[in-house]
């Protein structure tokens, strides 16, 4: 089935649209453009295996331009859910015009000369704007509250026995995540401080009891690096869609700091994973973080395994001691960690014991 116009914004319409056992006012969000079908296809196929051929929730693709119709045909093979494909409007995808061109091209130029990721990539900049600020604005996202974001090329490794959207919902949940690690310091040198200065301006959208010790080890002065991996969310739109995070993405879009460099800081490309992350673990409490140890997931380079029980009820495929993608040299290392250790939970480069620490 496919709904290419956008239906009524209501919660009962949306259920409507559901053929499965899901109940959430919910839907699976998927950025793709019609070049990536093969991974669309595999990606769907992961996720309707382990999940959505029980569960029936709609998907919703977005493009900035529109999708062919073989790709319409093909995605729609792929599921007995309902589908839309919606064209995204050009104020939310490209450039602003007040983006001073000379300069992003120079920074473009100076980020591949130090061989950072997507360096000369408008189009990954557009993508990453688009998410931090835009892609729940979209009509064919208004009758829904919540959202998993689907990818590209990636892998489920467990079935998923649950509905994730109730548990958020039923267990006042905003935000769930499965992979958290440190982001890569050049791309972001300025995000600290220009979050630091929204936060002087507008102290009213900092959450008491909030996860600031996940993100700082020194209350705030300085930014640790970690993050939530935003090519997996599973959360709540209106969190998005209120009054703090809708501030804090004004302030930082009128920085520039999504396409160029900010003072002294060249090597600039700020991504929607320390945004979200950021806005997630100041503006709403701690408890309201949620972490799915028990999805296993997988986006190059990176996975989580679950482990122990939550790897039996699964039915994994992965290694359970394989968590934040170990390179294939390492499986012996690995392996020897199994047999000494008890399996240590998380690679060093992940965040989650910070996270975890936050609880106890």
């Amino acid at each position: 089935m496919s709904a290419n116009s956008c239906p009524r914004a209501t919660a009962q319409y949306s259920l409507l649209l559901q053929i499965g056992e899901g109940t959430a006012n919910a839907t699976l969000v998927f950025l793709a453009r019609n070049s990536d079908l093969p991974g669309v296809l595999s990606s769907m196929q992961h996720l309707e295996d382990h999940f959505n051929k029980r569960f029936g929730y709609p998907w919703v693709f977005l493009n900035e331009e529109e999708f062919s119709p073989e790709f319409k045909s093909a995605v729609e093979e792929q599921t007995s859910a309902t589908v839309s494909f919606g064209l995204i409007p050009e104020d939310h995808w490209y450039q602003p015009d007040w983006i001073d061109e000379e300069r992003a091209t120079q920074s473009r130029m100076e980020m591949e000369a130090a061989n950072i990721i997507y360096a000369d990539s408008v189009p990954y900049r557009n993508m990453c704007r688009f998410n931090s600020g835009f892609f729940f604005k979209h009509p064919l996202l208004q009758p829904y509250r919540y959202y998993w974001r689907v990818e590209p090329d990636i892998q489920y490794f467990c079935d998923v026995t649950y509905d994730p959207f109730d548990y958020l919902r039923d267990n006042k949940k905003t935000y769930g995540f499965t992979i958290s690690f440190y982001e890569w310091e050049k791309t972001i040198p300025t995000l600290w401080a220009t979050l630091k200065e929204f936060m002087d301006l507008h102290p009213q959208y900092v959450a008491p009891e909030n996860a600031m010790t996940y993100l700082s080890d020194d209350g705030g002065e300085t930014y640790n690096l970690c993050h939530f991996w935003s090519n997996f969310e599973i959360a709540d739109m209106d969190f998005w869609r209120g009054e703090a995070y809708q501030k804090f993405f004004e302030f930082l879009d009128s920085k520039g700091g999504f396409y160029y460099e900010l003072t002294l800081f060249p090597l600039q490309r700020w991504g929607d994973a320390p945004v979200h992350s950021i806005a997630a673990a100041l503006f709403m409490p701690k408890d309201q973080l949620h972490f799915f140890r028990d999805i296993g997931y997988r986006h190059e380079p990176f996975q989580h395994c679950p482990k122990g029980q939550d790897w039996n009820t699964g039915k994994c495929s992965c290694q359970s001691w394989d968590t934040l993608g170990a390179p294939p040299s390492y499986s012996l290392y690995f392996a020897f960690r199994i047999l000494t250790l008890s399996c240590t939970d998380y690679a060093s480069q992940s965040c989650i014991p910070r996270y975890e620490n936050m609880f106890h």
